[in-house]
């Protein structure tokens, strides 16, 4: 079973939001549907920029907490270093 960690934004260089999944594929669907209410949803944040895959949940979890410890400009630097076009990285899980 893999893990993830991945980074969400409203549009490049726009709102971004870092969250943890067992399931990608389902949870972009339930960003990209408006299915969860919460901050994703209220600031029009569903565009996949970044995902970054795991083994075990503890280190998934670990990963997402150190990149939400940090300041913008690191996990804009993240972002870039793998999709520097900012694309949304779901179209490519269909």
């Amino acid at each position: 079973m893999s893990f993830w960690v991945y980074i969400l934004c409203s549009k490049r260089n726009g709102t971004l939001y870092v969250g943890v999944t067992n399931d990608l594929a389902r949870r972009m669907y339930e960003h990209k549907q408006k299915k969860i209410d919460g901050f994703t949803k209220k600031h029009g944040i569903s565009k996949l920029v970044y995902a970054e895959a795991f083994n075990y949940i503890h280190d998934a979890i670990y990963r997402e907490k150190c990149i939400k410890g940090w300041n913008r400009s690191w996990k804009v630097e993240l972002i870039e270093s793998v999709n520097p076009e900012w694309n949304d990285l779901y179209k490519t899980m269909l």
